[in-house]
This record gives structure tokens, C-alpha cells and sequence, in this order.
């Protein structure tokens, strides 16, 4: 089973990420954590890698319901959703939040989890 919806677009890492954070938006997430992966890299090890953003997205009334539902359910939210460079255009994965509640005993979970995998697969498509 495939783990992340993905979808490559030609153009920069800074021209997608804006376009990516209003389809999320547009699907009812926010973006609660960013991490610019290359730069943290290059400051930590002094390593150089292509473009690589980590975005923490969440829909709150989806994580409310699944915290609902598995109290400790956070422990594997926010649903990520990375940029990276490669070959001249950025990929854009999110996580299948299917894939992810695998390990989780619970089908009411498993339920939710393919409502917002539709939602970011729809935003994935959007950008």
C-alpha cells in the first residue's frame, strides 16, 4: 500500500508552496507546524540538500472527531505534507492517513481516516 498521495508540479519549491497552503485551506486545513527540512540540515550538519519543507496540516474538526474516537490518536497528527525539489519541479506528498491508522484497532478511525485521505488527495489535485 502506497503511504503518501503525491503529485509532481514544474515549477520552484517557493512558487508551490503557496498554491499548496490554499488548497489545504480550501479542504478545511491549516497548516500547524513548518519545517524547512534543507535549511535545518545545513545549519544542524552543514550538509546541502535540494528544497524540502515538512507542512503539519490539520482539519480541525476531523482531529477532534478522531481524538474523539482514540484519545491518543495525536500522537500521529498532524497529517504531513512535505515540498521537495527534484529534477527542475516539486513534489508535493501528503500522508495517506489510511495507511497510517493501519496499526490503530479501529474501524470508526479507519472510516474518518479515509474521509480526510479524500480530502487531501482533493487539495493534492488542486494545486
Amino acid at each position: 500500500m502506497n503511504y503518501t498521495i503525491t503529485r509532481r508540479i514544474p515549477a520552484s519549491l517557493p512558487a508551490v508552496e503557496p498554491r499548496v497552503r490554499d488548497a489545504l485551506k480550501a479542504k478545511g486545513f491549516g497548516v500547524l507546524t513548518e519545517i524547512d527540512v534543507a535549511a535545518t540540515m545545513k545549519a544542524k550538519l552543514g550538509e546541502d540538500m535540494p528544497g524540502y519543507r515538512i507542512l503539519g496540516a490539520c482539519n480541525p474538526k476531523m482531529a477532534f472527531a478522531a481524538i474523539g474516537m482514540e484519545p491518543q490518536i495525536g500522537a500521529m497528527l498532524p497529517c504531513n505534507v512535505i515540498l521537495r525539489e527534484v529534477e527542475g519541479e516539486t513534489e508535493i506528498a501528503a500522508i495517506d492517513p489510511v495507511a497510517s491508522m493501519q496499526a490503530v484497532p479501529n474501524d470508526k478511525l479507519k472510516t474518518l481516516a479515509a474521509q480526510v485521505r479524500d480530502l487531501l488527495a482533493e487539495a493534492v489535485a488542486a494545486v
